[in-house]
């Protein structure tokens, strides 16, 4: 009998040692970091504040978001890369992050091997937008005058290799036509030089030019998107015009690679559940982005798929990067 008791006491002490362990296993036991690769007050910084809180609030995981800004977010890019695979570090960024492969020689990392996608939660298709001054009303009748005159009109972006160049390019290659791309360092002076005549398009996102299109100071000629805008203003598709041009630029969630497969999925249900958040939807409107829910696989897959219809664009501009 008192064998039984001294083995039962026994028993007792290790279930009781190996309580905490198993609860230290649970996702998560301690806070969760989302690192934003460029500057505060961005959108994608805006995102992922927007996504800590709710998180935060809805299952009491302790979220928070460091800015970790430089070389058009190499340096928050790099740091994550190398931040353990266990779901403790996270990544809000865009499509810049990936195109940093294509423009920057002196990566230390690889923008396509070093992250594994949580959950894309917006997207941003580019509108071809043009000033009333060039009389044109139609996608066709730009592309004609382009053609018309090959080499003499402008587009401008926010810097080369940009999303907003990379729309560009990526229209120019699709219709056959030559245009001309002026980066700019201050994107804001994309929109006083586009209704000043010295440029003559922009490839931006509705937000970008919401305001001059609803005074009809600019005008969108189409969104490189499956469905028509109707907010500021209706903005028919590039397909339906005859175009085969599609581009937006993606917002969301990325861990390092070989993060474990369970932790991603907790991760992107609690993303999924929030994303329906009327106040967090609303928010993610307001900032002219379009909410997304995709996960882990349809991530990785949008990722990889926009990087092989921008091969031939991409490869230009790793060519000229190469020169300089």
């Amino acid at each position: 009998m008192r064998m039984l008791k001294i083995a039962a006491a026994c028993l007792a002490a290790l279930t009781c040692l190996s309580l905490p362990a198993v609860a230290q296993d649970k996702y998560p036991s301690r806070a969760i970091t989302i690192i934003v690769p460029i500057s505060p007050g961005t959108a994608i910084d805006i995102l992922a504040r927007l996504y800590a809180d709710k998180l935060s609030s809805k299952y009491g995981w302790r979220v928070v978001v460091e800015d970790r800004p430089g070389a058009a977010g190499a340096v928050g890019g790099e740091y994550v890369s190398r931040a353990a695979a266990d779901g403790y570090t996270l990544i809000c960024a865009n499509s810049g992050l990936t195109f940093l492969k294509y423009t920057n020689k002196n990566l230390k990392f690889d923008p396509l091997t070093s992250f594994t996608g949580v959950a894309i939660v917006a997207q941003a298709p580019a509108v071809v937008t043009v000033a009333p001054q060039l009389g044109v009303n139609d996608l066709k009748a730009f592309i004609a005058l382009a053609k018309a005159k090959p080499g003499t009109l402008n587009y401008g972006s926010a810097g080369v290799g940009s999303a907003t160049h990379l729309a560009g390019a990526y229209f120019a290659r699709q219709t056959g036509i030559d245009i001309v791309h002026v980066p700019y360092t201050d994107s804001t002076a994309i929109l006083s030089d586009l209704l000043g005549g010295r440029i003559q398009a922009s490839f931006v996102p509705a937000a970008f030019v919401a305001p001059l299109l609803k005074d009809g100071k600019l005008r969108a000629l189409a969104v490189a998107a499956d469905e028509p805008l109707t907010e500021p203003v209706a903005i028919p598709t590039a397909t339906s015009q005859g175009v085969n041009y599609q581009f937006a630029t993606w917002y969301g969630l990325l861990a390092p690679a070989n993060t474990p497969k369970a932790i991603l999925d907790t991760l992107h249900d609690a993303i999924s559940s929030v994303s329906k958040d009327p106040q967090l939807v609303a928010k993610v409107t307001g900032l002219g982005l379009i909410p997304q829910d995709q996960g882990p696989d349809a991530f990785d897959v949008a990722i990889h798929k926009q990087i092989a219809d921008l091969t031939p664009v991409l490869a230009g501009i790793v060519k000229a990067v190469s020169h300089n």
